[in-house]
Protein backbone atom coordinates (compact mmCIF):
# COMPACT_ATOMS: atom_id res chain seq x y z
CA UNK A 1 0.00 0.00 0.00
CA UNK A 2 1.42 3.39 -0.93
CA UNK A 3 1.61 5.72 2.05
CA UNK A 4 2.27 9.41 2.64
CA UNK A 5 3.40 10.47 6.11
CA UNK A 6 2.40 6.98 7.34
CA UNK A 7 -1.19 7.36 6.06
CA UNK A 8 -2.76 4.94 3.58
CA UNK A 9 -3.84 7.43 0.93
CA UNK A 10 -6.28 6.80 -1.91
CA UNK A 11 -7.68 9.08 -4.60
CA UNK A 12 -11.24 9.74 -5.72
CA UNK A 13 -11.01 6.91 -8.25
CA UNK A 14 -9.23 3.62 -7.64
CA UNK A 15 -9.01 0.16 -9.19
CA UNK A 16 -10.24 -2.63 -6.92
CA UNK A 17 -10.81 -6.37 -7.12
CA UNK A 18 -13.45 -8.55 -5.48
CA UNK A 19 -11.76 -11.96 -5.82
CA UNK A 20 -14.36 -13.96 -3.88
CA UNK A 21 -16.85 -12.90 -6.56
CA UNK A 22 -14.43 -13.56 -9.42
CA UNK A 23 -14.13 -9.84 -10.21
CA UNK A 24 -10.48 -9.02 -10.88
CA UNK A 25 -10.48 -5.37 -11.96
CA UNK A 26 -13.23 -2.83 -11.32
CA UNK A 27 -13.13 0.94 -11.40
CA UNK A 28 -14.53 2.34 -8.14
CA UNK A 29 -15.62 5.83 -7.18
CA UNK A 30 -14.62 6.76 -3.64
CA UNK A 31 -17.38 8.66 -1.83
CA UNK A 32 -16.78 9.69 1.77
CA UNK A 33 -20.32 11.10 1.87
CA UNK A 34 -21.80 7.63 1.43
CA UNK A 35 -21.93 5.36 4.46
CA UNK A 36 -22.20 2.06 2.62
CA UNK A 37 -20.52 0.73 -0.49
CA UNK A 38 -22.63 -0.26 -3.47
CA UNK A 39 -22.17 -2.68 -6.36
CA UNK A 40 -24.20 -2.45 -9.56
CA UNK A 41 -26.21 -5.67 -9.71
CA UNK A 42 -29.22 -7.01 -11.57
CA UNK A 43 -31.25 -10.23 -11.71
CA UNK A 44 -30.82 -10.68 -7.96
CA UNK A 45 -32.31 -13.90 -6.62
CA UNK A 46 -32.08 -15.61 -3.25
CA UNK A 47 -31.52 -19.30 -2.57
CA UNK A 48 -30.68 -21.56 0.35
CA UNK A 49 -27.28 -23.20 0.85
CA UNK A 50 -26.38 -25.15 4.00
CA UNK A 51 -29.30 -23.58 5.88
CA UNK A 52 -28.25 -20.01 5.03
CA UNK A 53 -29.65 -17.49 2.58
CA UNK A 54 -27.45 -16.64 -0.39
CA UNK A 55 -27.91 -14.29 -3.34
CA UNK A 56 -27.12 -14.85 -6.98
CA UNK A 57 -26.76 -11.78 -9.17
CA UNK A 58 -25.25 -10.27 -12.29
CA UNK A 59 -22.46 -7.86 -11.38
CA UNK A 60 -22.07 -5.10 -13.96
CA UNK A 61 -18.36 -4.40 -14.14
CA UNK A 62 -17.86 -2.69 -17.46
CA UNK A 63 -18.53 0.89 -18.43
CA UNK A 64 -21.77 2.25 -19.85
CA UNK A 65 -20.19 2.07 -23.30
CA UNK A 66 -18.66 -1.38 -22.91
CA UNK A 67 -20.90 -3.41 -20.62
CA UNK A 68 -19.67 -6.64 -19.05
CA UNK A 69 -21.58 -8.98 -16.75
CA UNK A 70 -20.33 -11.57 -14.30
CA UNK A 71 -22.68 -13.96 -12.53
CA UNK A 72 -21.82 -14.01 -8.81
CA UNK A 73 -22.97 -15.69 -5.61
CA UNK A 74 -22.50 -14.53 -2.03
CA UNK A 75 -24.05 -15.10 1.35
CA UNK A 76 -26.75 -12.56 2.22
CA UNK A 77 -25.74 -10.63 5.34
CA UNK A 78 -28.94 -8.62 5.71
CA UNK A 79 -31.52 -6.50 3.94
CA UNK A 80 -31.11 -2.90 5.07
CA UNK A 81 -32.67 0.46 4.27
CA UNK A 82 -30.33 2.79 2.37
CA UNK A 83 -31.09 6.43 1.67
CA UNK A 84 -29.62 7.56 -1.64
CA UNK A 85 -28.19 11.00 -2.39
CA UNK A 86 -31.57 12.08 -3.83
CA UNK A 87 -33.29 11.29 -0.50
CA UNK A 88 -35.10 8.10 -1.54
CA UNK A 89 -34.93 5.15 0.84
CA UNK A 90 -34.65 1.68 -0.65
CA UNK A 91 -34.34 -1.79 0.90
CA UNK A 92 -31.10 -3.35 -0.37
CA UNK A 93 -29.59 -6.79 -0.06
CA UNK A 94 -26.17 -6.65 1.55
CA UNK A 95 -23.21 -8.98 1.09
CA UNK A 96 -19.72 -9.09 2.62
CA UNK A 97 -16.79 -9.95 0.38
CA UNK A 98 -13.05 -9.47 0.26
CA UNK A 99 -11.91 -6.29 -1.47
CA UNK A 100 -8.38 -5.81 -2.77
CA UNK A 101 -7.07 -2.25 -3.10
CA UNK A 102 -3.42 -1.80 -3.96
CA UNK A 103 -1.54 -4.53 -2.13
CA UNK A 104 -4.01 -4.87 0.77
CA UNK A 105 -7.25 -6.80 1.21
CA UNK A 106 -10.03 -6.77 3.81
CA UNK A 107 -13.75 -7.65 4.05
CA UNK A 108 -16.19 -4.97 2.88
CA UNK A 109 -19.98 -4.90 2.91
CA UNK A 110 -21.64 -3.99 -0.39
CA UNK A 111 -25.29 -3.30 -1.02
CA UNK A 112 -26.60 -4.64 -4.33
CA UNK A 113 -28.43 -2.03 -6.38
CA UNK A 114 -29.07 -0.76 -9.88
CA UNK A 115 -26.45 1.86 -10.76
CA UNK A 116 -27.07 1.89 -14.52
CA UNK A 117 -27.68 5.65 -14.50
CA UNK A 118 -24.40 6.19 -12.65
CA UNK A 119 -21.00 6.59 -14.30
CA UNK A 120 -19.26 4.18 -11.89
CA UNK A 121 -20.48 0.66 -11.22
CA UNK A 122 -18.95 0.53 -7.73
CA UNK A 123 -19.17 3.13 -5.01
CA UNK A 124 -16.87 2.87 -1.99
CA UNK A 125 -18.49 4.38 1.08
CA UNK A 126 -16.80 5.60 4.24
CA UNK A 127 -17.33 2.33 6.15
CA UNK A 128 -15.04 0.52 3.68
CA UNK A 129 -12.41 3.20 4.13
CA UNK A 130 -12.49 3.10 7.94
CA UNK A 131 -12.09 -0.68 7.93
CA UNK A 132 -9.12 -0.30 5.59
CA UNK A 133 -7.54 2.59 7.53
CA UNK A 134 -7.68 4.82 4.45
CA UNK A 135 -7.49 8.56 3.94
CA UNK A 136 -8.80 10.22 0.76
CA UNK A 137 -6.88 12.91 -1.05
CA UNK A 138 -9.60 14.46 -3.24
CA UNK A 139 -7.02 16.04 -5.52
CA UNK A 140 -5.68 12.65 -6.62
CA UNK A 141 -6.85 9.71 -8.70
CA UNK A 142 -5.44 6.21 -8.98
CA UNK A 143 -2.91 6.59 -6.17
CA UNK A 144 -2.71 2.84 -5.57
CA UNK A 145 -1.52 0.34 -8.14
CA UNK A 146 -4.05 -1.94 -9.80
CA UNK A 147 -4.78 -5.00 -7.63
CA UNK A 148 -2.28 -7.77 -8.21
CA UNK A 149 -4.11 -11.02 -7.55
CA UNK A 150 -0.97 -13.17 -7.99
CA UNK A 151 0.95 -11.18 -5.36
CA UNK A 152 -2.07 -11.27 -3.03
CA UNK A 153 -2.35 -15.06 -3.29
CA UNK A 154 1.38 -15.53 -2.68
CA UNK A 155 1.34 -13.13 0.29
CA UNK A 156 -1.69 -14.85 1.85
CA UNK A 157 0.02 -18.24 1.48
CA UNK A 158 3.12 -16.89 3.27
CA UNK A 159 0.93 -15.86 6.21
CA UNK A 160 -0.54 -19.35 6.53
CA UNK A 161 1.35 -21.62 8.98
Amino acid sequence: MKTFDHLNVIGLREWIALPDLGLELILAKVDSGAKTSALHASEITTFQRDGRTWVSFNAHIGSRKQQRLQRCEAELIEIRPVTSSNGQTQERMTIRTTMVLGDRSWPVEFTLTCRKAMRYRVLLGCTAMVDGDLVINPGLRFVQDKPNMTARTARNNEDTP
